[in-house]
């Protein structure tokens, strides 16, 4: 791997590799390591209280002494609270996603902090390179969870913003492999974003029958649906089955939030429960199957990365 890579310089770590944020998956354990394995761990902190992210950040730290980031939904109710935390942690990296980047970025940048905004379109891109964001990642609307409406391929969506921004570029949605990590950065990224195979290990906070699924997921078992509230990409499920029998009749926006309810995701993610819960997976999960470690993923991916790249530079 390149010294002068952008992303490696940015963030003082060994693979321009990061691990998403995700929620019900992305806790201390799963964080520290991939750190520890060369790449960037990240604390989803969507589904902690500000006391339980904390309490993550500081357990992360005990864990690695290398950089670890926090992602933060913008959306996030205690959002004050939560970045107070983060400042009095002194977290290096946060990952802001879902809102307007010029809302935190400046804040954080004075106290040290890189800033690094999740979007799913160049319009966004651009509003976070104007905002004075560290970094953007670009996610195509292969990858799991929440997701752009325009449902804009990372294929697409990489080519497009790179001719537009010019601060490091990181891919996301669809990568798994150190093939896709190649051919992401073949297409302008700096670094790649992998959410999906990192669910499907130990250290993965979430529930191991979520985990199981993933693993046992084939193509075509995600969907994109919600679009009218956040569009949110699903394994099919019970839960599934319910919101495709309610669109059957044209339900409004009440209607559709009266039968998500609260607690969906945790429900399925944390829980485990396979049938009623909200199972937030990206396309790539046909691809993955079997649980192992960050570190040994973190190794293949990067392994098959530099095979990769030897057998291009030979056609």
């Amino acid at each position: 791997m390149a010294s002068k890579n952008k992303i490696t310089k940015l963030f003082n770590i060994k693979y321009p590799l990061i691990q998403a944020g995700m929620i019900w998956a992305s806790g201390w354990k799963l964080a520290s390591a991939v750190s520890n394995a060369g790449g960037l761990g990240i604390i989803g902190s969507g589904s902690m209280y500000p006391e339980v992210l904390r309490e993550h950040i500081q357990k992360c730290k005990k864990a690695t002494n290398k950089p670890f980031a926090v992602n933060v939904p913008m959306l996030y109710p205690e959002i004050e609270k939560i970045m107070e935390i983060i400042i009095e942690e002194k977290v290096g990296i946060v990952f802001t996603s879902a809102g307007n980047p010029k809302t935190w970025t400046n804040h954080l940048q004075q106290h040290g902090i890189k800033v690094v905004h999740v979007v799913s379109s160049v319009k966004f891109a651009i509003k976070s390179q104007e905002a004075g964001v560290d970094a953007v990642v670009a996610e195509g609307f292969e990858a799991g969870g929440h997701n752009g409406r325009d449902e804009t391929t990372t294929f697409t969506l990489i080519p497009m913003v790179k001719e537009k921004i010019s601060i490091p570029l990181i891919a996301a949605g669809g990568i798994a492999t150190g093939r896709g990590m190649l051919a992401a950065m073949v297409l302008g990224a700096d670094g790649v974003q992998v959410g999906s195979r990192f669910v499907a290990t130990p250290e993965a906070s979430s529930h191991k029958n979520f985990k199981q699924m993933v693993v046992e997921a084939e193509e075509g078992d995600t969907v994109l649906t919600l679009k009218e509230l956040a569009p949110v990409r699903l394994l099919k499920n019970k839960f599934f089955e319910d919101v495709q029998a309610l669109y059957a009749r044209s339900p409004s926006k009440e209607e559709l939030k009266d039968l998500l309810g609260r607690a969906r995701a945790k429900k399925g993610m944390f829980e485990g429960d396979l049938e009623e819960g909200e199972l937030e997976i990206g396309q790539i999960s046909g691809l993955i199957n079997e649980i192992k470690p960050a570190a040994e993923i973190v190794k293949e991916m990067i392994s098959e990365f530099e095979a990769a790249r030897k057998e291009v530079a030979d056609f």
